[in-house]
């Protein structure tokens, strides 16, 4: 049994560590806004 507490505790302190890893990407990195340009074929305004 008390390799059953052991295997949970490190695989709630990985979660852990994952949770705080994607929280922090969240809320602390800033993507840069660029301008996008899309070419679209003429003729995918045709109807058909």
């Amino acid at each position: 049994m008390p390799s059953l507490f052991r295997f949970l505790t490190v695989v709630a302190v990985l979660a852990g560590i994952v949770y705080g890893v994607i929280f922090s990407l969240a809320n602390f990195v800033n993507p840069k806004p660029r301008e996008m340009t899309v070419t679209i074929p003429p003729d995918k305004f045709l109807k058909k």
